[in-house]
């Protein structure tokens, strides 16, 4: 089972970004962290990735029932959404699969918000592909 699934979509890398915090937001997801991953090795290592962020993408109520079911289980929060240049106008946009992550718990209730997140991711990745 893979640990990410994604698309690629015809923005160019700051669009494409806007256009996935607004995706992810009309699922009621809210991004709680924001790494700007091309900037930080480019200030540390003076290397140049092209555009690269990790989303912390957060369903306040899903996380509730993780951490309720099982409190360490926040260790595996939040989803991580990838957003990277693959060219000057296209983008690559990677969801990690919030099922085979949280199935690490081992815990019905936690398996069932992973199977709900990942229902909403999907339909995230429907929709930016429209």
């Amino acid at each position: 089972m893979s640990f990410a699934f994604g698309v690629e979509i015809d923005h160019p890398f700051d669009a494409a970004v806007e256009r996935v915090v607004a995706a992810l937001a009309a699922e009621h997801l809210g991004i709680v962290s924001d790494v700007d991953v091309a900037a930080i090795l480019r200030k540390k290592l003076n290397e140049d990735i092209g555009g690269y962020r990790i989303l912390g993408a957060c369903a306040p109520g899903l996380a509730r029932r993780v951490i309720g079911s099982r409190p360490s289980a926040g260790a595996l929060l939040p989803c991580n959404v990838v957003v990277r240049e693959v060219s000057p106008s296209r983008t690559a946009v990677d969801f990690m699969d919030p099922v085979p992550v949280l199935a690490l718990v081992e815990d019905v209730v936690v398996d069932q918000v992973a199977a709900e997140a990942h229902a909403i991711l999907e339909r995230v990745a429907t929709a930016l592909q429209a």
